[in-house]
């Protein structure tokens, strides 16, 4: 992401929590020159992970069946 000082100044915190959630770098355009902010540690994907919501009976039911008596294999 390429910014401006100005752009950083104005949301600093909002852009340094977003380097740290993504581990994505944050480049700042200045007199022509980049200047890179990156996290010392790269985010762990799995912590990305958002747990499934249950919305509705159908997807309750299908995590609650019994598969292994109602699932037959091909023979």
């Amino acid at each position: 992401m390429l910014v401006t000082p100005s752009q950083l100044r104005a949301n600093l915190y909002n852009l340094l929590d977003e380097v740290l959630k993504t581990g994505i770098p944050l480049d700042i355009k200045r007199n022509g020159e980049i200047l890179h902010i990156i996290a010392d540690k790269k985010p762990s994907k799995l912590a990305q992970i958002k747990a499934k919501v249950i919305t509705n009976a159908c997807d309750d039911e299908l995590i609650n069946t019994q598969w292994d008596k109602a699932w037959k294999p091909y023979i």
